[in-house]
């Protein structure tokens, strides 16, 4: 399997998804691979992954640069009311599944209430939103999914991208001429066309790329623990990975603001009873506080 070289609309690192280094910072030595992400903003699993991807972001990602591509499978959608929904209702059950099993909640409640009718509006906005930069758009999606999967947000709805935009600090109007624009259909096409070259099928996938252009990419379709990843990392370095120093637990909510516990649970192997007792008594110092939501805890930082 060989890298798309001819995606103009691409940059070296994705729209969505979280930088392996602050954004400008200057690299001293090149990445030695490039991990292309498959993401559709719709997608409980690619959701469920946020916490296995923080930790491999934080810990290994001086080895890598990251590549997001939006693979919604936009054609499914095109099919009778009858078929939507049962579909939807499919879409419900997965989510509330979903939430309970991994710790990362997903109101399926939405697919009754609020039903989104296609996935072709957020990721649009998505590819909106890069244009204002790679860490706003990874901001933006982070909060779109935010929106749907625990506020159950129509996030076809204009209003509902204008006001997430709004939210993570996107100019928005800007955001609002761009989302009509032909730049972004063409940057959907263009990630749709990688999608398919690569023989996606589902999200999310991972395809792995070392320095080596006789190499080919190293193909990873659904959700696996980390460990596997490192293990992927191993074999395409040619070595042990060395992992980062952690960021303390307050720097982390600092940097992240918005977290489950168990994206906290998983970035420093503790329990998820561990990781409530720690983020508790950041609340107790008035740092952060809880949220409820209905499959477990989110956490806010508050300074």
């Amino acid at each position: 399997m060989n890298k798309d070289k001819q995606l103009d609309c691409d940059e070296s690192l994705g729209v969505c998804g979280l930088s392996p280094g602050e954004e400008g910072a200057v690299q001293r030595e090149p990445k030695k691979l490039e991990l292309y992400v498959f993401v559709d903003p719709l997608c409980p699993e690619c959701w469920a992954f946020e916490p296995t991807l923080k930790k491999l972001v934080l810990e290994y990602g001086h080895y890598f640069s990251l590549r997001f591509f939006v693979a919604a499978h936009l054609d499914s959608w095109n099919v009778s009311e009858n078929k939507q929904h049962k579909e939807q209702r499919n879409l419900a059950d997965l989510y509330e599944q979903t939430g309970y099993q991994t710790g990362m909640s997903c109101d399926g409640d939405v697919w009754h209430e609020n039903p989104v009718n296609s996935p072709y509006a957020p990721s649009l906005a998505i590819k909106a939103a890069e244009m204002q930069g790679r860490q706003l758009a990874t901001v933006f999606f982070r909060r779109i999914r935010e929106m749907l999967f625990l506020d159950k947000k129509n996030i076809a709805d204009e209003k509902v991208l204008t006001d997430c935009a709004r939210h993570v600090g996107l100019d928005v109007d800007e955001f609002q001429k761009d989302i009509h624009s032909d730049c972004a259909v063409k940057a959907l096409q263009c990630d749709v066309k990688t999608t398919k070259e690569m023989e996606v099928e589902k999200s999310p996938t991972f395809i792995f790329f070392n320095d080596c252009v006789e190499d080919g990419g190293l193909k990873v379709s659904g959700l696996y623990s980390f460990d596997v990843y490192i293990e992927i990392m191993k074999e395409m370095l040619g070595k042990e990975p060395i992992p980062k120093e952690k960021l303390s637990l307050e720097e982390f909510m600092k940097k992240f603001e918005f977290v489950a516990t168990k994206e906290v649970a998983v970035v420093y192997d503790w329990s998820e009873k561990v990781a409530k007792a720690k983020l508790n008594e950041l609340a107790l110092q008035q740092k952060i506080e809880q949220v409820p939501v209905k499959h477990g805890v989110f956490w806010k930082s508050i300074v």
